[in-house]
This record gives structure tokens, sequence and C-alpha cells, in this order.
């Protein structure tokens, strides 16, 4: 089991992400207040804002959170958050990139440095991992668009760069460029995303036994956990069985 993504699939499968939703509704809100603040209160001109908005949907934040974060930003009573990226090494010398949304950097510097310390992992200076990694863009529909062909099909036509399919759902990647002109391509062929947005997707993959497997899952939990921390990449490789023996303990 390669990444991050499966990692979360696993935990959406155990609820965990039902018992988290105002932590993540935190979170959504956050990033639509920033994307509104530093560009057009209006999703339709503002791709960041579309996109946050777009993902929120996703998860079915009302309508209501959606406008008050944008209104947020309009008022300009929101927080002045910064976005703060931090790389390092976990459990194994699993690579780590770390995206942040705060408005206290001390505080979350000193956060984020405690959780790896704790897990065996350690920080690095900006850029020291990045480098492992490939930013691209990442659109994700639900198996109830139809089968693998028509997505790759849609895909194609659209001018994305790879799909895979799984038995959780399909997921399309294209250049970090395209990825607004590629996903509105595929809004009108297959409708309306599960989520669209940037990440960072690993070149190498750092292979892990099952106790330095159970420590890595435990440092993404704590990190995500933080409220400061919008998302969490790491480039790690578990056998799919080792994985399922962890997220069921």
């Amino acid at each position: 089991m390669a990444g991050h993504s499966q990692f979360k699939n696993i935990m959406h499968r155990k609820g965990r992400q039902d018992a988290a939703r105002s932590k993540l509704f935190s979170k959504l809100s956050k990033e639509i207040t920033v994307a509104a603040k530093v560009g057009d209160p209006d999703p339709n001109t503002n791709p960041r804002l579309r996109l946050a908005v777009q993902n929120a949907k996703a998860q079915s934040m009302p309508k209501d959170n959606i406008e008050r974060a944008i209104q947020k930003a309009v008022g300009g009573d929101s927080e002045a958050y910064e976005e703060i990226r931090y790389e390092g090494y976990g459990p194994g010398g699993v690579a780590f990139v770390v995206e942040a949304l705060t408005d206290n950097r001390n505080r979350t510097a000193g956060a984020v440095r405690s959780y790896f310390a704790k897990h065996g992992g350690s920080l690095g200076e900006t850029g020291s991992v990045a480098f492992m990694f490939e930013r691209v863009g990442e659109i994700v529909y639900p198996l109830s668009v139809g089968d693998a062909e028509k997505v790759l099909e849609a895909a194609i036509e659209a001018g994305a760069d790879d799909v895979t399919s799984d038995a959780e759902n399909h997921t399309i990647l294209t250049s970090f460029e395209d990825l607004g002109e590629v996903s509105s391509a595929l809004e009108e062929s297959l409708g309306e995303a599960e989520s669209v947005r940037p990440v960072w997707k690993p070149q190498t993959l750092t292979p892990l036994d099952e106790e330095k497997a159970g420590t890595l899952l435990k440092l993404i939990a704590t990190l995500e956990d933080d409220d400061d921390v919008q998302n969490v990449y790491a480039n790690f490789d578990v056998d799919d069985e080792v994985m399922e023996r962890l997220s069921a303990a």
C-alpha cells in the first residue's frame, strides 16, 4: 500500500472521518477564507476559492458554513493566516511534506517539530525533501460515475496525465498548472468531482516493516489532528495486509 491516499481510505472505512467532521469543517472553512482573502471572493473568478468550495461541498459541508467562511474574508474580520510548508523525515526515513495554515508561526512550528520528535522523526529545512515529490493536480471521482474505461476516455479528452481506478474511486492526475482547466472539462463529462486539489505526489517510495508502519500511522494521525495542519503527504510503502492489521487495531 503506497502513499497517503490509501491510508485515508482505510480511515474513512473505519468511520473516523465522521467522528472528526467538525474538525474537518474547520479546516475547510479556513482554506475557503484564505482563498477568498488572497483573491476574488467570487468562486467563478477565483480558481483557488472554487476548488476550496468544491471540496467543502464534496464533504457535505453546509452551504451556510461555506458562505460564512467567504464573508469572513470579505468583512475583514478573519485571522491573518500564513501558509507554511514543513518538510522532514518520519520513522524508517519516510519523507514528509506537511502543509499548514496558521495565525501563529511559532506555535505551529513548535507543535509539528514535537510530533516528529515523539515518533522518531525530525524536521528538516525547506526543500530538504520536496525534491522527492512532484506537485500535481489530483481529481477524485466516486465509482458511481462509470467504469474505468469511461473515466479513462474522459480524462484523456480533458487532457489529464494519468488515471488510477481501484475498489475505492477513480483518481485522475494532471499537471499542477492544468488542474483548473482539466477539472472543468471533466465536470462537463462526468459531473462534479469528489475532490479537486493540488497534492505532493511521491516520486520514490520507502518500504516499511509493520513496527515502523505503526509508528508512522500514529505520526500521520497526530499531525492531522492539529488544527493548523491542512494536509500531510508521505512517501511510504506498506504491504496491504500489514496496513489492514494496523487499521484494525
